[in-house]
């Protein structure tokens, strides 16, 4: 064991090392190794005493380890784990934390035992679902987790009412909340009630509380790409390990052309549709103040025959089969009577003429 002089940036009394080839490391960067969690996280471990190094107690954390100490973290010797990195189809349900107080269901459940030193790279709240990555490298989830790196997180939403394709500047733009400035890097319309989200940001429960602002209510929330890796292959409640090359992939933002397709962008199409409801609603509210009537005084609310021919053939069985069923049945008409009697009565006053 050994530590750094802050002044020179060498290693102070301490051990002495032979071996040409050592390499030593920081503390909190051996335990990241160890897949005990971020640096900063294992700085608070540190800190609070629990770890030891060669049977010490070791609380200063500019401490540098080589392969040969012996480090005990809670007890339990820990050791630098060969890489993983593994992605996870989060089912709604799940919270991703390693032990919850409320006893809820954890994404650990989902994962084998050896995966249960894996620490988790950012979150999902318990509603929301999607990609998620569990990895003991540290580097990697500071690499994945930093704004500088600017990797790209897709969502897809569903909302609870029908969304307004003019508020996706809004998404865009942003909002300030308490825990800084929240925006959206790029949105669209895939629906009249479904958008897509491009985040590199990681604020708590970002999307929600943008939505929430313009008035919108999440009915479920999405996670179909980090990086350039995609949902699709993976079902509910699956996972896989990564291979380096997908690894390398995740810190690469596709280009608009390799973009994975995950769902259509229907931003004009619903924009249109938009105007053309605006434009039936608008018609039917002066068609209501005139009473219906046009000047001619045909009913505007009943189609033309050139309308009628217009119309798909189901369409206008449909109507016939209405306009059947509404007209009176089992009567005829009586000159007599100058009105519909039914047929039984007609009948009968027929016999009675006869006799």
């Amino acid at each position: 064991m050994a530590s750094y002089d802050a002044t020179g940036g060498q290693f102070s009394t301490g051990v002495l090392f032979a071996c040409p080839h050592f390499i030593a490391m920081r503390l909190n960067r051996y335990l990241s190794a160890c897949g005990l969690g971020s640096r900063r996280g294992c700085e608070t471990l540190i800190e609070q005493g629990f770890v030891s190094v060669n049977g010490e107690i070791c609380v200063n954390l500019a401490t540098a380890v080589s392969e040969s100490d012996e480090v005990v973290v809670h007890g339990k010797k820990v050791k630098p784990h060969k890489g993983v990195v593994i992605v996870l189809h989060k089912p709604k349900g799940f919270v991703c934390s390693r032990r919850d107080e409320r006893d809820r269901e954890t994404l650990y459940a989902l994962l084998p035992e050896k995966f249960a030193t894996l620490h988790h790279v950012g979150r999902l709240d318990k509603e929301s679902e999607g990609l998620i990555l569990l990895t003991n490298k540290g580097e990697l989830s500071n690499q994945l987790m930093h704004p500088s790196k600017g990797v790209e997180k897709e969502y897809e939403v569903v909302i609870e009412s029908r969304f307004n394709p003019d508020d996706l500047a809004k998404l865009i733009k942003g909002f300030h909340f308490t825990a800084g400035h929240a925006k959206a890097e790029r949105a669209w319309m895939i629906g009249d009630y479904k958008i897509g989200i491009v985040l590199k940001q990681g604020l708590k429960r970002q999307i929600r509380e943008m939505l929430y602002v313009m008035g919108y209510e999440v009915r479920r929330l999405i996670r179909v790409r980090i990086g350039n890796l995609s949902i699709k292959g993976l079902p509910e409640g699956a996972w896989k390990e990564l291979s380096e090359k997908d690894v390398d992939t995740l810190l690469l933002n596709p280009t608009a052309k390799d973009r994975p397709k995950l769902s259509k962008p229907r931003t004009a199409s619903v924009k249109r549709h938009a105007a053309k409801r605006t434009a039936r609603e608008a018609s039917s509210s002066s068609k209501s103040k005139s009473g219906g009537r046009s000047e001619g005084g045909r009913d505007k609310d009943k189609p033309s025959s050139a309308a009628k021919k217009r119309r798909p053939a189901r369409d206008r069985e449909f109507d016939r089969d209405i306009e059947s069923e509404s007209r009176p049945r089992n009567r005829r008409s009586d000159s007599s009577s100058g009105g519909y009697t039914p047929r039984g009565a007609s009948q009968e006053r027929r016999s009675r003429k006869s006799r």
